[in-house]
């Protein structure tokens, strides 16, 4: 079985982020990151060299494969902010309808910039993602 080759690190969020070129992607990661910490009552973490996520959940697949994961974390790509929030959009259409200017790929949201979507619609995307997370993969208990 291959190893995630991406995984939580010690390094700074905050100086991660600093080093954001684009003034308005940082800020809007600034305004992500706070979203998504009031949601899921975590601190930020970064995930590889380029990514931040929030919380975390072990997966097991049918396969065996097996792994850790954050329960929602973006990216300042440069092409535009990657949201990683579930596993699917299709459930979500009535929000998905609602949200704006995106685009998406498997599990990933694209957004050129925040000014181009509905903050409440997209908090209500990231709450149903988190809940989906923490309904599909409990946490373990350490009893």
């Amino acid at each position: 079985m291959s190893d995630l080759k991406t995984r939580r690190t010690d390094a700074s969020v905050e100086a991660f982020l600093d080093g954001v070129e684009n003034e308005s992607r940082r800020k809007d990661c600034d305004r992500i990151m706070a979203l998504m910490g009031e949601i899921t009552g975590e601190p930020a973490k970064m995930w590889g060299t380029s990514m931040v996520g929030f919380g975390s959940y072990h997966y097991t697949y049918a396969s065996g494969r097996e792994g850790d994961w954050f329960v929602c974390g973006f990216s300042p790509r440069k092409q535009a902010l990657t949201l990683y929030i579930m596993a699917g959009f299709s459930k979500y259409d009535d929000l998905m309808s609602r949200l704006g200017n995106y685009k998406t790929g498997k599990s990933c949201l694209y957004i050129k910039s925040l000014d181009d979507v509905d903050l409440t619609v997209l908090r209500q995307l990231v709450e149903a993602s988190v809940a989906y997370i923490n309904e599909t993969y409990p946490p373990a208990s350490d009893g």
